[in-house]
Parts: structure tokens; sequence; C-alpha cells
């Protein structure tokens, strides 16, 4: 059977999905797209994973893909990071079987993406993406799929689509804001951007940005034209976004660990960012329970946390129902106990627009927390570096109070303080390879095991010249073989 294409691939085999979630590390895995699913998502993306790592190491494949292979969970899209295209290939060979599409992700903007060269750090190579999507899109038996983020000029936006397309890309997701807006400097995502690749394209395109309600996504569907709407922080919010609900949030999180239990195994650390984003809002009011939930180490402890948290906002109801005096909201749209998202504040900078008649605007701007004192004090430490202080009281963060190490005389890394070279380790287990030595304070063992070895083979040496030339020494003489072969 030929492999779909473009609108073909959504309509058949993705169903012409509108609701979509989207690929977030470590957060969009089976337990939680079933959730989705359960509550109005029509597709759903895996996590990104590692292409390079999953091609070669097999626990990673198992771990992250197919232990979470499930007939209720499709269809499902598989994203990989990735800068060669063999690579690429390899890994989309790999997870093929197990999904509906390969995603190749070219818009991750954050640190470890620009250090590992890959995500949204590969807008600029246009070149080797063409390669990439091109070889896959020819070697895959299913569908590749791209999604990225913009440029600041539309008309490059547009081109770099427009080159994906030709390349053999059959769905694009556009995220409207470009590589530099992230953090604090997030800001709103153009739909303008989005809109002009659809009018641009010839195939499906799924949008992403600014969604935090059901209204956002008929919204956004109506003034960009898009096939498709993707969600990421508002349905971590919100798993029952594109039902257009607000649920209490006790209800989400006890049905997510239920799926979680019915569904193992789960990280706990994933499960944990879970409840931390449901119950976002409520643990700013008990920060004694979000102490809590940082801390506990089982399933059944974060279980345990949660059903403090319901019984908490139920008291609230109950004195509110009485005709105590309702809590204030603040900024929010729904009590703290209901599923809503987390809209980051703007930025309280005013700058002139240069219009002439000296209006002004809001600016997204970001200023970084003022560097530590060098005193070290915990009001000028960061919350990191408090809780390592609270573990260990005597740790220093002081530079001129830390001890001095000496620096190895090969690389400049702080060298070991008992190694017999005085070398770092990477050093010493080169020089004691080449010299056959020991290193007892870096464990390494060179000139032992050689020693070991020689004796071993001398050993052999001395039994094989004690045997009898026929190969008879160790056999009775009143040897009974028929005896044997009973």
């Amino acid at each position: 059977m030929p492999k779909l294409q473009g609108f073909e691939f959504w309509k058949t085999t993705l169903q012409e999905a509108r609701y979509v979630v989207a690929p977030m590390v470590d957060q969009s895995e089976l337990a939680w797209r079933l959730l989705c699913r359960r509550h109005g998502a029509q597709l759903c993306y895996t996590p990104m994973f590692h292409a390079q790592v999953f091609v070669r190491d097999a626990n990673y494949r198992r771990e992250n893909l197919y232990a979470e292979v499930c007939p209720e969970d499709r269809p499902l899209i598989t994203q990989f990071c990735a800068n060669d295209p063999e690579v690429f290939v390899q890994a989309g060979l790999l997870a093929q079987d197990h999904c509906d599409a390969i995603d190749l992700n070219l818009g991750c903007p954050q640190m470890i993406a620009k250090r590992g060269h890959y995500g949204v750090f590969l807008q600029d190579e246009w070149e080797l993406l063409e390669k990439m999507v091109k070889l896959a899109h020819e070697k895959l038996s299913v569908p590749v799929t791209c999604k990225i983020r913009v440029f600041q000029d539309v008309e490059r936006t547009v081109r770099f689509a427009q080159m994906l397309e030709k390349a053999g890309c059959q769905l694009l997701t556009v995220h409207g804001r470009t590589k530099d807006q992230k953090g604090a400097f997030t800001g709103m995502a153009d739909w303008e951007h989005i809109k002009a690749v659809r009018k641009a394209v010839s195939i499906p395109v799924f949008a992403n940005g600014n969604i935090h309600h059901l209204t956002d996504v008929e919204q956004c569907i109506q003034e960009t034209g898009v096939h498709g709407v993707m969600s990421a922080e508002g349905n971590l919010h919100n798993p029952a976004l594109f039902e257009g609900s607000s649920p209490p949030v006790w209800e989400m999180a006890e049905e997510y660990l239920e799926v979680v239990q019915q569904h193992p195994p789960c990280t706990l650390s994933f499960v944990r960012a879970h409840l931390f984003k449901l119950w976002h809002h409520t643990l700013q009011i008990h920060q004694d329970l979000r102490e809590e939930l940082a801390k506990v180490k089982s399933l059944e402890g974060l279980s345990e946390v949660s059903r403090q948290l319901r019984l908490r906002c139920q008291e609230e109801i109950a004195k509110e129902k009485e005709g105590a005096e309702e809590r204030p909201r603040g900024d929010l749209p729904f009590p703290h106990w209901m599923c809503q998202p987390y809209v980051r504040p703007p930025p309280k900078v005013l700058v002139p627009n240069g219009q002439s008649q000296g209006s002004e605007e809001t600016k997204t701007e970001s200023h970084k927390r003022a560097l530590e004192d060098s005193d070290g004090t915990p009001d000028s430490l960061s919350k990191n570096k408090q809780k390592k202080k609270a573990r260990n009281p005597h740790k220093t963060f002081c530079l001129e109070l830390k001890p001095k190490y000496m620096k190895c005389e090969q690389c400049g890394n702080p060298k070991g303080s008992k190694c017999v070279f005085d070398l770092c380790r990477a050093c010493c287990k080169k020089k004691a390879y080449k010299e056959v030595a020991d290193c007892p304070s870096h464990g390494l063992r060179f000139k032992t095991k050689a020693d070991r070895q020689r004796v071993e083979e001398e050993r052999a040496g001395a039994i094989g010249d004690q045997e009898p030339p026929d190969g008879s020494q160790g056999l009775p003489e009143t040897h009974n073989t028929e005896q044997e072969v009973h």
C-alpha cells in the first residue's frame, strides 16, 4: 500500500484531527496522552526523543516508546531531535512500526538544544534540513512531519515552510514565536506568521501558541485557517481544555493517577511534574503541601498529598457555602481549585513606541536575578542553592571561601589529591594504561590486571606441560566409559 501524503494522510490516518496535544519532554508520556484523549484530544505526540540515543540504546527505545505501545493511543506521532540525516532515518526506521508519523523537532529553543545543535538552532541550515526531510521521506514507510518556530521576517518564515514542504514534509506545525521568545521573553505568539504559512503551502498546517481555552482554539482556526491546533502549557494545566470545561483539579489529578496505575511503569518525576502543574494555583496558597509534594518518593505519597489538597479545597468550598467570606481570586478567572491556565504576567517596562503622539506600549523585557552576594547569605541564594544549603548547612557558595584545587598539568582540570601521577582522572587513565600502572586513588588497576593475567597464563602453560601426549591424564585405569554414558 502506498504511503499516504498531505491531506489524504491528515484525513485518513489522523482522522482530520483538530485538537492536538503537543510533544513535551517528560510530560506527554502514555498516561497523560490517554487522559487527554478521554477529554477531547484527537491526536497526541510522544515526548521529544534524541535520535542518536534512540538508535544506539535498546533500553532507551523500550522504556520511552516500545513499552508504551497501546491500541487506544492512536493516532500517534513520534518526535525526534536530530542533526544528522542518516541517524534521523535510522531512528525513524526503529520507530515507524509503533506510530503513524515521524516528526522532526525544529522548534526547541532551550539551551540544551543549543549545546546539542538541534531544534530551532538548525533553522538557518536549510541545506541540511532539506536533506534530512528528503531522505526520511524516501526511506520511511510513514509520513514525515515537522514542527518549527517562526523567523522575525514573515517572508523568510514562508520560504522556510515551502522548503520543508518541497523536501517531503507532509504536515507542518508552526509555533508562532521566534527562537528568542522563551522564559521571561516569551510574549505572545504571532498568528499572522501562521496564517501566512497556511496560505503559502499545500499541506495541512497546525498552529501552536496562545492556546489556553477552547475559545482560543476556535478563534485561532478562524483567524489563521489552520487544520488543527496544538496545545502544550494550556493542556498541562487543564487536560480537559479541548472539552471546553474547567473541572475541579482533584478530579483530573485523581483520574490521572488512576491511569498511571493502570499503565505502569511511569517515572515518578513525570507524575510529580504533572501534579505540580495541575495544582499550581492551589499550591501558591498551601505552601506546606508544595514542599511535601516535592519531598515524597512514592506514587502513594504523591496521591496522599493530592488527597490532602482536595480536602483543603473542599473545606474552603464548604465555608463559602455557609456564608463565610469568599477568598479573593486575584487575577484568576475561576477559584484556584478549578483547572485553568497559568498566564505569565507581562513585564512592567514601558517604552515609547515611536509614534508622533508619544503613546506608550508594553515591551517584552526581562531582568536577570542579581548575582548572589559574596557572603552567600540565604536571602541572596537561588532556590536551588537554598535547598542544597538546607541539606548541608556547612556548604558554602562563596568562591573566596571554597577550597582551592590544584590543577592537572595536562588539561587544567582539578587533579586527584592522592593521584600517583598528580593528574585528573581522565589524564591519569591514559597515562596508567600507557605505562601499565596502578592508581588506587582513581581506582585504576592496569598493572594488577596485567600481573594477574600473566600468572594465569603461566599456570595454564605449566598444566599443559604436565599432560601426557595422548591426553589421557586424569583417567583412572579402571575407567568404564559405558558407565559414564549411563
